[in-house]
């Protein structure tokens, strides 16, 4: 009985062991998957996003053939620097600070919900990066789980000047229009490269829901939003916030966010 139990364990490990060597390999080909486009668009534009994909494939299929996708790609010289520096003192205050994740809005933000307040969002501008650019809209805990670990690799991977580029270029600003060039374009009939900062401000404020919210027609709402995102500016320092490599922290605790 004790040789047969032996030859049991013994015929067991190889079978471990192969199953083992799998998994590895498994999650070897997940990684290099995964990186792989991030690696490759830390150098190259990209041509569409996944959330990109997702509107011309769901206006398809609600058959709204008239539907059209406005996008163009510019380099990070040709955006005027308030552009960046207004989506960073809308969305992500702590940017150039944090490495992918604002713990301390997440921890602000649960503790609210927990007292009984509003459940507010608390992604950082590398998160909504790679969840535009990667994946698709919705919830569910194995998205978020993509998003935490594609949010590692672009942090990792990019220098923080080529998150904002890439953001600036892919988030929604209107209703089907991608990027500050594009929203440029369609709103203000001018180049990216020539935004003031009001109507930076004013791009800025719709990212929350730029398809009911309007930049070249804000609401009063909108106009608020855009006067305290241009103080937020103010105080951040300027655009040496997001050009300068190493800026200093500012010294003016942010006010509340009027959403």
């Amino acid at each position: 009985m004790t040789g047969f139990a032996a030859g049991v364990r013994g015929a067991r490990r190889p079978f471990v062991r192969r199953w083992l060597r799998r998994l590895l390999w498994l999650v070897v080909a997940f990684i290099a998957a995964t990186w792989l486009p991030v690696l490759i668009l830390r150098f190259v534009p990209p041509v569409t996003s996944a959330y990109m994909l997702e509107r011309r494939v769901s206006q398809a299929w609600q058959g709204n053939h008239r539907f059209t996708l406005h996008y163009e790609w510019v380099p990070w010289k040709r955006i005027a620097p308030v552009a960046p520096l207004a989506m960073v003192a809308s969305e992500d205050q702590t940017f150039p600070f944090n490495h992918g994740f604002d713990i301390p809005s997440i921890r602000s933000a649960i503790d609210e919900a927990e007292a009984g307040g509003r459940l507010r969002g608390a992604s950082t501008i590398t998160q909504q990066t790679a969840r535009n650019l990667f994946l698709w809209s919705g919830g569910g805990f194995f998205r978020k789980g993509l998003e935490a670990w594609f949010t590692v690799l672009i942090d990792i991977t990019w220098p923080k000047h080529r998150v904002l580029e890439v953001y600036a270029n892919i988030a929604e600003l209107g209703d089907g229009v991608y990027g500050v060039e594009a929203a440029s374009q369609a709103f203000f009939h001018q180049p990216a490269s020539r935004l003031t900062t009001h109507q930076a401000a004013l791009l800025a404020a719709v990212l929350p829901n730029p398809r009911d919210w309007h930049a070249d027609r804000p609401s009063p709402y909108i106009q608020r939003r855009a006067a305290w995102i241009q103080q937020q500016m103010r105080q951040l320092g300027g655009v040496s916030y997001v050009l300068d490599p190493h800026p200093k922290r500012p010294r003016v605790a942010p006010t509340r966010d009027p959403r």
